[in-house]
């Protein structure tokens, strides 16, 4: 098992080995991740991989606690973030109220909120109140409803600038690092080169700081659909059907349990 990074040695990676980042939700799967990633995102993203919601808006602060308790369960070695939901950081008041709730009653090592300059003066807050912060900018899954769908930035001169502007003021604030997502490639590359701590893609290409997908769609389990930026790595969905129409057909015909699987 490789040593737990820590905020100073994900500072460090930044042009020296990209950071590998995951979603889990689970101690069981979390367990699965832990020797391979260095930090693993309890992501408001459960909602639509689990839940079954269209979006991750309804994801409660409440439901985020008990999946990252769940999740240090199984990864005690992995620094965790836990994604601070929708709602919950609207003032700075709010949001050191409910990050404080997450450090007392989870081991997770840091939150992350969405925005860019128009967050900073939140993200600064919490990081003079000793909460450690992960960004993230570009496509913001929160605002899907105020931008009527998922759009990739970065398209035009102005969202670029904008984009740049955005992270200098995350790091300016106090984030260690943070996250960048549906952006076009050259812009995140360049967006990336324009601050001092590991800028982490989705949908974002290869020229960043690190990586970030979510588990189930690399699995192959989500099959609603399946974003342009993931990469399957197996085929789960198919894999976990045939082993359960297995396991069925073996019911119905008493070929289970055999004489080693009872007592």
């Amino acid at each position: 098992m490789t040593k737990k990074m820590t905020i100073t040695s994900i500072k460090k990676s930044k042009g020296v080995s990209p950071l590998v980042m995951i979603t889990a939700y689970d101690a069981l799967f979390a367990r699965l991740f832990e020797t391979n990633a260095d930090m693993i995102l309890i992501g408001d993203s459960l909602n639509m991989s689990f839940a079954g919601k269209s979006d991750t808006l309804s994801a409660t602060l409440d439901q985020m606690i008990y999946h990252t308790n769940a999740v240090a369960n199984g990864a005690k070695e992995t620094f965790l973030i836990c994604d601070m939901p929708f709602g919950t950081y609207v003032n700075k008041k709010e949001a050191l109220k409910n990050a404080i709730k997450v450090f007392q009653e989870t081991p997770a090592d840091a939150i992350k909120i969405e925005g860019g300059e128009d967050r900073a003066d939140i993200i600064e807050y919490l990081c003079s109140n000793q909460i450690a912060v992960c960004g993230h900018i570009g496509l913001l899954p929160q605002a899907v409803r105020l931008e009527g769908g998922y759009k990739i930035k970065g398209k035009t001169d102005e969202e670029r600038l904008q984009l740049i502007r955005d992270a200098r003021a995350v790091e300016k604030a106090g984030a260690f690092c943070m996250v960048i997502e549906g952006v076009k490639a050259e812009v995140a590359c360049e967006v990336a080169k324009s601050v001092e701590i590991p800028v982490i893609g989705i949908g974002s290409g290869k020229d960043v700081d690190g990586q970030v997908l979510v588990f189930s769609d690399m699995l192959g389990l989500f099959e609603e659909f399946t974003p342009k930026f993931v990469k399957k790595y197996m085929d789960g969905a198919t894999l976990v059907k045939s082993a359960v129409k297995n396991y069925a057909d073996e019911v119905k015909t008493r070929e289970f349990p055999q004489d080693i699987h009872t007592y």
